[in-house]
């Protein structure tokens, strides 16, 4: 589920704006009338969509942009003047007076681009720190010295320990350290 924050001056703007995503079964995680709250709720998210007119009480939509967490991308609904200068920053943009079927699909393609970006984040390899590999190293060279193995056996080995325990490389590696070293 894409996180979805709206960011409107008029509260009762942001709810009716809610209302709209809500029926049309796009779940909205928070309302707000200031960047502040907007950047707050943000921050206590990994990643999302925000919503908001090019003037908020406290900070204009471009610093407001400048602030946000990296995994979130930007909606902004603006008067045509306005979004003629926004182009080129990476913001999404839609003209007022709004269409409601406009803001559902626009909104349904940026859930999609976020949920896509979070897919591929998930699929890239874990990068070890010094310490893990360090660990996973004198296993091996453990299993080598100990059990007459290559280095491609002893890798195996560890990688075998970790399916089977369902713990990582580095966990299955200091358990073999553990049990090898008594």
């Amino acid at each position: 589920m894409t996180n979805i924050i709206i960011a409107l001056p008029k509260l009762d703007n942001a709810k009716s704006i809610k209302n709209i995503l809500v029926r049309s079964g796009i779940p909205v995680t928070g309302i707000c009338t200031t960047g502040a709250q907007a950047l707050s709720l943000a921050d206590s998210m990994h990643d999302g969509v925000l919503i908001c007119n090019y003037k908020l009480a406290d900070m204009m939509y471009d610093h407001l942009h400048e602030c946000l967490p990296t995994g979130f991308e930007m909606l902004l609904m603006a008067p045509q003047a306005v979004i003629s200068e926004c182009y080129g920053n990476d913001i999404v943009c839609l003209s007022m007076p709004l269409q409601v079927n406009d803001l559902i699909n626009t909104v349904n393609m940026m859930a999609e681009g976020v949920e896509r970006k979070r897919r591929k984040k998930k699929m890239q390899p874990k990068v070890r720190n010094a310490e893990e590999q360090a660990m996973i190293t004198e296993a091996k060279k453990l299993l080598m010295e100990r059990n007459h193995m290559d280095e491609t056996e002893a890798h195996r080995y560890l990688q075998k320990c970790s399916m089977d325990s369902g713990t990582n490389m580095a966990e299955a590696a200091q358990m073999v350290l553990v049990m090898m070293k008594e």
